[in-house]
């Protein structure tokens, strides 16, 4: 956990009027202990005492994945001998490897290759490979224990039991129906060639088109897994097995996968219950005291900065540190959730997995509402940068009233005084005002002629600071206690008093900040004339502070929220008022009410983080008003070969889609290479260079897009080369021993699980293994006869050269089929769909502004109209497609040059922050759907520049679209916003001089802050897209406007 902020009792001597004793003294403010409720006064720090948290933290105390292979430097010893030299070498690497083999990834290493031990038994026991019968292929267990890995948690493995069987399932009723076809058309009608061709487009072509097609769809690494053996099942039976091309019915390789199945599945499972069990409900909470910890760094080094006014506490190491944990922590709590799920399931905790997920949201959202603070801390860090606005004035004007701005006297509102515009880049250490001073005891202002945003937040600042500081205290304090106890088996911890601490620290901050906000706005300098854009300023840093204020209360009811569900999955842990239920078995019976309302309301957790991986998303354009002159519509007055021609037109839509199209192309390309096993005078050579092993390299290769494609192309035929030198080499040292191979595969297991597991690199490990497995696994079954018709390959005495030949010679045909197919047939390129897709989500997100997200309050509309949870989490999904996007372009050649990664990414990175804006206009929508009159009248108010802002806006989103999708220069006369937003301004501080506005409560200003505050985010983000597409695309010239 954390370290607690420190406390410093108040200390100065007194009489004492030294700066630092006055700076003490006004530093001071009232607050509660959430430990114990009580309110003391005293001085606050939301830094960590101890210096905790400087660095990232290790899995379990221990090094990261890549520790032993990266030891240490070389140690010199004390007499400077060469031997000692090497012995220390040698206990540093021992000890590095000690320490990696006991952290959570060499424990899973290690499970890893015990689980493959046990899967080669099935080739090297006598007893064992009997019951799987005369079939080749049994080193399929092995490879098995391989996919299926054993280090993943409890919860994942029910997971992958039910993809395995799954997907044998499948692949058994493909394998039979296709067998029932070719012995109909041989049989009863005598037709053998026509049974061969229909299962070569159903069953080969459709089959493996529908594999493919559903390895996209779900985007899930054990999805994908399932889908290969399904693929390597299919491919078997179909092409090599015989028995179609006999016209036969055979179940004997249908019930030897079975057997292998089951077999690979127990090894695999045995190895992960039973040797360092790891469980994702354990995981989860791990996870959630992860996210919290660094959830309280970063919500108070954001306070902290806001507070003091200076930008680089955000941009030094403690600050990025934290987020890259929490980006870290906060990424897998959708995975970690979904296999807490499968494990809750199958113990009958079907209630208890909800209340997680609904725990889950609740930090969920309090992260959005941290968020929402560092939006308005950015705020503040570029308001603060403007220069400083000098009035010249005369002595009439200060006579007849028409003063300008003040300027804060030294003492005690500011600690240090900036003289030049140059100086504004910060604000130093703001002197916030004492709680024990009156309003009377504060001095007046003087009047100045000028003030710039730096000033102006030093009055706001002096004003809310104590009491920000005092409810920012409260609550890291509580995210630093809460919410499980890692030592003692992750156990809730529950302290009565957190939540009666946490309504006094929200009673007492808003109390304190309608006094502070009051006394501001009272002031005599509000009531007097000024310039537009230093009434826009003013109100800027009103919105600025306002929203910060309102974003810190957020966060203290997202915290309340939190603390209830901790309570209910504490009330459901210890005591189960339903015990345990297995509803999710009784498929046949309806769920009752209770259950159906809890699953509705965690639609925003559960359902939603359960597809988190999934990020093949449609994000469909809104539906609007058709004109009359639509094609649709007057479709009715063409004729009638026309009106079909249309209407069959829009019936093939579904067809025009990436992922049916890659379907198809994916079947097409099995079923042609598949083809040649279906004659009589291609079959041999087909069986002799192991065409199964190729079409199911071809399955593998087949991407959604090119760069993907050449991607795992290589991995695949890298790690087949690697994985038969290694097989050749491994059968030269043994010759054929059953200890000296058992021995070399576990060493090759270990090692190529540190690749999949360590490094994060699956699909070059899986490849390197399954080759080795192919060739020399398969050498020994030739060498003990228990293998039938493999005498090409040297039978009793196996030829590993020429076996290893034929399966990389296999992988590079199927791997080249399978570029040729992803290039020439329906290429989609992930540069184009990148492009592609940035204009579609632009051009989405500039129509939904342009709804204007307040227009519903005044219509008394549902909210929905702007922006509804699903369509939000949609397009947080569709930016997670176009980041993979990113990365598989990286693969893509092309001649015009190289992948512009760097302005891509910064493009993204920009596109990510706007939907963070639009979720932030959003959460303040949805806080209070019922606008109060003093929220009425103030849109009312300011409707005519809302819709000119929000038109201008949507005009730059369009104009981006276009851009990219065109892939031409923008123009340079574009709308501007800034002035627009500085109306809107002020026009609310023109409202608060009102007689109306004067009654309304600080409260209703805070829809039109964020308001404010989300359309200068936006146009600070598109400004910044604006100049990545610029340097993407150039500018226009003459050569590019000639007329040709």
């Amino acid at each position: 956990m954390t370290a607690s902020p420190s406390l410093t009792p108040q200390s100065p001597s007194p009489g004492s009027s030294s700066p630092s004793s006055l700076r003490s003294n006004l530093r001071q403010a009232s607050l509660i202990i959430p430990q114990t409720g009580a309110r003391v006064k005293r001085r606050i720090t939301l830094r960590s005492a101890d210096g905790q948290n400087d660095g990232a933290p290790t899995t379990g105390g221990f090094p990261t994945a890549q520790t032993p292979l990266l030891g240490g430097r070389r140690q010199s010893s004390q007499d400077g001998t060469r031997l000692a030299g090497w012995r220390d070498s040698l206990v540093t690497r021992a000890i590095a490897f000690w320490t990696f083999a006991r952290s959570e990834t060499g424990l899973g290493v290690l499970k890893c290759s015990l689980a493959y031990l046990l899967g080669s038994m099935a080739t090297f026991i006598p007893a064992i490979r009997d019951t799987l019968g005369q079939q080749d292929g049994k080193h399929m267990v092995a490879t098995i224990t391989v996919y299926f890995h054993p280090a993943r948690s409890r919860g994942s493995m029910f997971e992958a039991l039910l993809c395995a069987f799954s997907a044998f399932a499948y692949a058994s009723f493909m394998c039979i129906a296709s067998m029932g076809v070719s012995v109909f058309f041989a049989d009863t009608l005598d037709l053998m060639p026509v049974g061969h061709v229909i299962v070569l487009i159903v069953f080969c072509g459709g089959g493996l088109g529908f594999v493919g097609w559903i390895k996209q769809r779900q985007a899930n690494p054990l999805v994908n897994i399932a889908c290969s053996l399904t693929s390597l099942a299919m491919i078997t039976v179909l092409t090599k097995e015989g028995a179609v091309q006999r016209g036969d019915f055979s179940f004997a390789k249908i019930s030897q996968v079975l057997k292998m199945i089951i077999m690979g599945v127990v090894a695999t499972m045995a190895v992960s219950f039973l040797v360092f069990p790891i469980s994702a409900t354990q995981k989860l909470r791990q996870n959630m005291i992860d996210v919290t910890d660094s959830l309280a760094e970063i919500f108070a080094l954001i306070t902290t900065s806001f507070l003091s006014g200076f930008e680089d506490e955000l941009e030094q190491t403690p600050f990025k540190s934290a987020v890259e944990r929490h980006k870290k922590a906060y990424g897998s709590l959708g995975k970690n959730l979904r296999e807490a799920k499968f494990e809750h399931f199958v113990a009958g905790r079907e209630r208890q997995y909800r209340v997680e997920a609904k725990l889950v949201q609740c930090v969920q959202r309090v992260t959005q509402s941290i968020g929402g603070l560092k939006s308005a801390a950015s705020m503040q860090f570029s308001l603060v940068k403007q220069p400083m606005m000098i009035l010249s004035r005369s002595k009439s004007d200060l006579g007849n009233g028409s003063t300008y701005f003040a300027t804060p006297s030294s003492t005690p509102y500011t600690a240090t005084r900036m003289s030049s515009t140059e100086d504004f880049g910060g604000l130093a250490a703001i002197a916030e005002q004492s709680e024990d001073e009156t309003a009377q005891d504060r001095p007046r202002r003087q009047d100045s002629m000028y003030r710039s945003p730096a000033e102006i937040f030093e009055l706001f600042i002096g004003q809310l600071g104590p009491s920000m500081k005092s409810l920012a205290f409260t609550l890291k304090e509580i995210l630093d206690e809460l919410p499980y106890d890692s030592a003692a088996k992750y156990d809730i911890k529950i302290n009565p008093t957190f939540r009666i601490s946490l309504n006094k620290a929200i009673e007492l901050y808003k109390t304190s900040r309608k006094e502070a906000l009051e006394l501001v706005y009272n002031q005599k300098v509000l009531n007097k004339y000024r310039p537009i854009e230093i009434e826009a300023d003013y109100e800027e840093v009103a919105a600025s502070c306002g929203h910060f204020s309102f974003s810190l209360l957020e966060v203290a009811e997202q915290i309340k929220e939190y603390l209830d569900a901790l309570d209910e999955l504490h009330l459901e842990i210890e005591e189960r008022p339903e015990g345990r239920t297995w509803t999710w078995l009784k498929f046949w019976r309806p769920y009752p009410q209770d259950d159906r309302e809890a699953l509705a309301s965690d639609i925003d957790s559960a359902t939603i983080l359960d597809q988190a991986e999934n990020l093949n998303v449609e994000v469909h354009m809104p539906s609007t008003k058709e004109r009359p002159d639509s094609p649709r519509l007057r479709s009715w007055k063409l004729p009638t070969k026309a009106k079909l021609g249309y209407k069959l037109w829009r019936s093939l839509r579904p067809l025009r889609r990436d992922d049916v199209k890659f379907a198809i192309k994916v079947g097409g390309g099995a079923a042609l290479y598949a083809l040649p096993s279906f004659l009589a005078a291609t079959r041999p050579t087909y069986s002799h260079w192991r065409g199964e092993w190729g079409l199911l390299s071809y399955m593998l290769v087949c991407s959604m897009t090119i760069g993907a494609s050449n991607t795992t192309g290589w991995s695949r035929f890298l790690g087949t080369c690697l994985g038969a030198l290694l097989a050749i080499l491994a059968w030269d040292i043994t010759h054929g021993n059953v200890f000296g191979m058992a021995v070399i595969g576990w060493v090759m297991s270990y090692w190529t699980a540190y690749i999949i597991v360590g490094l994060g690199k699956g699909p070059m490990g899986r490849f390197i293994m399954l080759t080795y497995n192919l060739s020399a696994l398969y050498a020994y079954s030739l060498s003990v006869k228990d293998e039938n018709n493999d005498e090409d390959e040297g039978g009793t005495n196996p030829l590993i050269a020429d076996i290893a030949a034929h399966r990389v010679v296999a992988v590079l045909s199927g791997v080249l089929w399978g570029l040729i197919i992803t290039r020439l047939i329906w290429p989609i390129s992930a540069r184009n769909k990148l492009k592609d897709g940035l204009s579609l989500i632009w051009l989405r997100m500039g129509m939904m502004w342009k709804r204007d997200p307040l227009s519903s309050r005044l219509e008394g509309g549902t909210p929905n109209a702007y922006m509804n949870v699903r369509e939000e989490f949609e397009l947080q999904r569709y930016l997670s497609r176009l980041e993979k996007l990113r990365d598989s372009a990286k693969s893509e050649y092309d001649l015009r040059g190289p992948f512009a990664e760097n302005q891509y990414s910064k493009i993204l990175r920009c596109t990510g922050n706007m939907i963070d804006a639009f979720h932030a206009m959003n959460v303040v929508i949805m806080k209070d759907l019922n606008a109060s009159d003093g929220e009425v009248a103030l849109l009312h108010h300011t409707n005519k520049e809302r819709a000119q802002l929000c038109a201008r806006i949507s005009h730059l989103f369009s104009v981006l679209a276009s851009s990219m999708k065109l892939q031409y220069p923008l123009n340079d006369a574009l709308p501007n916003t800034e002035h627009t937003r500085d109306r809107l301004l002020a026009g609310i501080f023109a409202f608060r001089r009102q007689e109306i506005g004067k009654d309304i409560p600080d409260e209703d200003f805070s829809l039109l802050y964020a308001y404010a505050l989300v359309t200068g985010q936006l146009s600070r983000e598109i400004k910044a897209v604006l100049t990545e597409v610029e340097n993407l695309f150039g500018v226009l010239d003459e050569e590019l406007l000639k007329l040709q």
